[in-house]
């Protein structure tokens, strides 16, 4: 069965949620990685994760979060909750 929510627009959005959140403005791929590339700390995380929840109307599960280190994975998820 394929997937009701389009990967791309929910990349989008994603991308636009992250615009504040990018601080040193750095290019932002598949690979990303919010505590490496874009030097999140936790408090960030978290704001960030909440405007992801709020955005698509979602629960993202603290293990879910752990499991989530790019931004490849994070369009994976939000997409799969979604569904």
């Amino acid at each position: 069965m394929a997937n009701s929510v389009d990967r791309a627009a929910t990349a989008a959005r994603i991308a636009e949620v992250i615009e504040p959140f990018n601080k040193n403005a750095i290019a932002i791929d598949e690979t990303t990685s919010f505590a490496g590339d874009l030097e999140w700390d936790s408090l960030t995380v978290m704001d960030f994760v909440a405007a992801i929840e709020d955005e698509f109307d979602i629960i993202i599960s603290m293990n879910q979060q752990a499991e989530i280190e790019t931004y490849g994975q994070l369009i994976d998820a939000v997409t799969k909750l979604q569904g």
